[in-house]
Protein backbone atom coordinates (compact mmCIF):
# COMPACT_ATOMS: atom_id res chain seq x y z
CA UNK A 1 0.00 0.00 0.00
CA UNK A 2 1.29 3.20 -1.19
CA UNK A 3 2.27 6.27 2.23
CA UNK A 4 1.30 9.78 1.52
CA UNK A 5 4.77 12.03 1.63
CA UNK A 6 2.87 12.89 5.40
CA UNK A 7 2.81 9.88 6.61
CA UNK A 8 6.48 8.84 5.59
CA UNK A 9 8.34 7.14 8.16
CA UNK A 10 11.38 7.93 6.35
CA UNK A 11 11.13 10.70 4.20
CA UNK A 12 14.90 10.30 3.01
CA UNK A 13 14.15 7.76 1.02
CA UNK A 14 11.95 9.41 -1.08
CA UNK A 15 14.82 12.03 -1.44
CA UNK A 16 17.61 9.26 -2.33
CA UNK A 17 15.21 8.17 -5.08
CA UNK A 18 14.80 11.64 -6.68
CA UNK A 19 18.84 12.09 -6.40
CA UNK A 20 19.42 8.83 -8.00
CA UNK A 21 16.96 9.90 -11.02
CA UNK A 22 18.87 13.22 -11.44
CA UNK A 23 22.32 11.35 -10.93
CA UNK A 24 21.38 8.12 -13.54
CA UNK A 25 19.99 10.85 -16.12
CA UNK A 26 23.27 12.89 -16.23
CA UNK A 27 25.32 9.86 -16.28
CA UNK A 28 23.08 8.52 -18.74
CA UNK A 29 23.54 11.68 -21.17
CA UNK A 30 27.20 11.63 -20.92
CA UNK A 31 26.90 7.73 -21.94
CA UNK A 32 24.96 8.32 -25.01
CA UNK A 33 27.86 11.31 -26.14
CA UNK A 34 30.44 8.76 -25.29
CA UNK A 35 28.64 6.31 -27.19
CA UNK A 36 28.20 8.49 -30.24
CA UNK A 37 32.05 9.23 -30.01
CA UNK A 38 33.38 5.69 -29.97
CA UNK A 39 31.22 4.74 -32.90
CA UNK A 40 32.76 7.77 -34.93
CA UNK A 41 36.22 7.02 -33.98
CA UNK A 42 35.93 3.28 -35.11
CA UNK A 43 34.22 4.06 -38.37
CA UNK A 44 37.37 6.68 -38.92
CA UNK A 45 39.57 4.12 -38.01
CA UNK A 46 38.16 0.91 -40.15
CA UNK A 47 38.38 3.53 -43.42
CA UNK A 48 41.47 4.78 -42.49
CA UNK A 49 42.66 0.62 -42.72
CA UNK A 50 40.84 0.67 -45.94
CA UNK A 51 42.60 3.39 -47.46
CA UNK A 52 46.09 2.26 -46.68
CA UNK A 53 45.15 -1.05 -48.43
CA UNK A 54 44.15 0.99 -51.47
CA UNK A 55 47.25 2.64 -51.50
CA UNK A 56 45.92 6.32 -50.43
CA UNK A 57 48.03 7.60 -47.64
CA UNK A 58 46.56 11.09 -47.42
CA UNK A 59 43.24 10.03 -47.19
CA UNK A 60 44.31 7.66 -44.32
CA UNK A 61 46.01 10.21 -42.95
CA UNK A 62 43.16 12.14 -42.84
CA UNK A 63 40.78 9.60 -41.51
CA UNK A 64 43.34 8.98 -38.67
CA UNK A 65 42.97 12.75 -37.38
CA UNK A 66 39.29 12.63 -37.77
CA UNK A 67 39.81 9.64 -35.71
CA UNK A 68 41.75 11.29 -33.45
CA UNK A 69 39.78 14.07 -33.06
CA UNK A 70 36.20 11.76 -31.80
CA UNK A 71 38.68 10.68 -29.22
CA UNK A 72 39.74 13.75 -27.74
CA UNK A 73 36.03 14.97 -27.82
CA UNK A 74 35.24 11.99 -25.53
CA UNK A 75 37.81 12.09 -23.39
CA UNK A 76 36.89 15.39 -22.52
CA UNK A 77 33.39 14.47 -22.63
CA UNK A 78 34.43 11.66 -19.72
CA UNK A 79 36.21 14.00 -17.58
CA UNK A 80 32.66 14.74 -16.04
CA UNK A 81 31.84 11.29 -15.52
CA UNK A 82 35.16 9.55 -15.14
CA UNK A 83 33.42 6.29 -14.10
CA UNK A 84 32.63 5.73 -17.79
CA UNK A 85 36.15 5.85 -19.10
CA UNK A 86 36.90 2.40 -18.42
CA UNK A 87 33.98 1.07 -20.33
CA UNK A 88 34.10 -1.13 -23.36
CA UNK A 89 32.87 0.80 -25.71
CA UNK A 90 35.70 3.34 -24.73
CA UNK A 91 38.47 0.67 -25.02
CA UNK A 92 37.17 -0.31 -28.03
CA UNK A 93 37.38 3.06 -29.54
CA UNK A 94 41.23 3.53 -28.29
CA UNK A 95 41.92 0.12 -29.97
CA UNK A 96 40.76 0.73 -33.11
CA UNK A 97 42.13 4.06 -32.77
CA UNK A 98 45.80 2.77 -31.90
CA UNK A 99 45.16 0.20 -34.20
CA UNK A 100 44.69 2.34 -37.89
CA UNK A 101 47.59 5.34 -36.08
CA UNK A 102 50.10 2.34 -36.08
CA UNK A 103 49.06 0.53 -39.24
CA UNK A 104 49.79 4.35 -41.06
CA UNK A 105 52.99 4.91 -39.33
CA UNK A 106 54.69 1.59 -40.06
CA UNK A 107 53.30 1.24 -44.02
CA UNK A 108 54.84 5.19 -44.28
CA UNK A 109 57.98 4.04 -42.86
CA UNK A 110 57.47 6.60 -39.95
CA UNK A 111 58.35 6.18 -36.30
CA UNK A 112 55.01 4.07 -34.28
CA UNK A 113 53.29 6.64 -31.94
CA UNK A 114 53.55 5.79 -28.28
CA UNK A 115 50.26 5.67 -26.08
CA UNK A 116 51.36 9.21 -24.71
CA UNK A 117 51.32 10.77 -28.16
CA UNK A 118 47.59 9.44 -28.87
CA UNK A 119 46.37 10.05 -25.51
CA UNK A 120 44.91 6.72 -24.92
CA UNK A 121 45.30 4.16 -22.30
CA UNK A 122 48.14 1.24 -22.61
CA UNK A 123 45.46 -1.65 -23.12
CA UNK A 124 44.03 -0.64 -26.11
CA UNK A 125 47.37 0.74 -27.55
CA UNK A 126 48.88 -2.89 -26.61
CA UNK A 127 45.76 -4.80 -28.23
CA UNK A 128 45.78 -2.18 -31.10
CA UNK A 129 49.33 -2.52 -31.96
CA UNK A 130 48.87 -6.60 -31.72
CA UNK A 131 45.66 -6.12 -33.79
CA UNK A 132 48.00 -4.43 -36.97
CA UNK A 133 49.63 -7.54 -37.51
CA UNK A 134 46.85 -9.05 -38.91
CA UNK A 135 46.42 -5.75 -41.41
CA UNK A 136 49.92 -6.37 -42.28
CA UNK A 137 49.88 -9.05 -43.41
CA UNK A 138 47.15 -8.61 -45.26
CA UNK A 139 49.15 -5.81 -46.66
CA UNK A 140 51.88 -8.42 -47.24
CA UNK A 141 49.76 -11.31 -49.11
CA UNK A 142 48.57 -8.13 -51.57
CA UNK A 143 52.10 -7.29 -52.22
CA UNK A 144 52.99 -10.84 -52.94
CA UNK A 145 49.99 -11.06 -55.67
CA UNK A 146 51.09 -8.08 -57.24
CA UNK A 147 54.66 -9.74 -57.57
CA UNK A 148 55.69 -6.97 -55.08
CA UNK A 149 58.45 -7.62 -52.60
CA UNK A 150 60.17 -4.49 -52.40
CA UNK A 151 58.71 -4.51 -48.95
CA UNK A 152 57.77 -7.30 -47.75
CA UNK A 153 61.00 -8.47 -45.39
CA UNK A 154 61.08 -4.80 -43.81
CA UNK A 155 57.08 -5.19 -42.85
CA UNK A 156 57.86 -8.99 -41.46
CA UNK A 157 60.59 -7.06 -39.30
CA UNK A 158 57.84 -4.70 -37.96
CA UNK A 159 55.41 -7.85 -37.72
CA UNK A 160 58.30 -9.35 -35.62
CA UNK A 161 59.23 -6.32 -33.03
CA UNK A 162 55.60 -6.00 -32.33
CA UNK A 163 55.36 -10.13 -31.33
CA UNK A 164 58.67 -9.83 -29.56
CA UNK A 165 57.47 -6.60 -27.81
CA UNK A 166 53.86 -8.09 -26.78
CA UNK A 167 55.65 -11.39 -24.81
CA UNK A 168 57.12 -9.85 -22.44
CA UNK A 169 54.10 -7.94 -20.82
CA UNK A 170 52.90 -11.13 -18.98
CA UNK A 171 50.52 -9.39 -16.71
CA UNK A 172 46.39 -10.63 -15.81
CA UNK A 173 44.40 -9.94 -18.35
CA UNK A 174 42.08 -7.81 -15.90
CA UNK A 175 45.16 -5.36 -16.27
CA UNK A 176 45.75 -5.88 -19.93
CA UNK A 177 42.25 -6.43 -21.86
CA UNK A 178 42.97 -9.78 -22.92
CA UNK A 179 46.49 -9.20 -23.65
CA UNK A 180 47.64 -12.90 -23.68
CA UNK A 181 44.93 -13.70 -26.68
CA UNK A 182 46.22 -10.61 -29.00
CA UNK A 183 49.21 -11.91 -28.48
CA UNK A 184 48.59 -15.58 -29.15
CA UNK A 185 47.00 -14.40 -32.36
CA UNK A 186 49.85 -12.18 -33.21
CA UNK A 187 51.89 -15.11 -32.84
CA UNK A 188 50.02 -17.31 -35.23
CA UNK A 189 49.81 -14.60 -37.87
CA UNK A 190 53.43 -13.86 -37.78
CA UNK A 191 54.05 -17.89 -38.40
CA UNK A 192 51.44 -18.00 -41.54
CA UNK A 193 53.28 -14.87 -42.74
CA UNK A 194 56.61 -16.09 -42.51
CA UNK A 195 55.72 -19.26 -44.55
CA UNK A 196 53.51 -17.77 -46.73
CA UNK A 197 56.49 -15.79 -47.60
CA UNK A 198 59.64 -17.77 -47.86
CA UNK A 199 57.25 -20.19 -50.15
CA UNK A 200 56.72 -17.44 -52.58
CA UNK A 201 60.44 -16.23 -52.50
CA UNK A 202 61.38 -19.65 -52.79
CA UNK A 203 58.74 -20.29 -56.07
CA UNK A 204 59.53 -17.11 -57.54
CA UNK A 205 63.55 -18.05 -56.91
CA UNK A 206 63.02 -21.11 -58.70
CA UNK A 207 60.78 -19.71 -61.76
CA UNK A 208 63.77 -17.29 -62.21
CA UNK A 209 66.34 -20.09 -62.52
CA UNK A 210 64.17 -22.01 -64.57
CA UNK A 211 63.78 -18.91 -67.19
CA UNK A 212 67.71 -18.47 -67.19
CA UNK A 213 68.30 -22.14 -68.42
Amino acid sequence: MATSSKNQRHPEIARIGRSAHKAFGQRDKFREGAYYSSRETIRFSATAIRAVHRHEMAEGRKLVAQAGEAVHNQRELLKKQPGLYNAGFVQDAQKEFAEASCLVAIIAGEPVPTPEQLKVEYAPFLNGIGETVGELRRYVLDSLRRDDFSRCEELMEAMDEVYNMLVTIDYPDAITGGLRRTTDMVRGVLERTRGDLTLTLRQRALEQRLANL
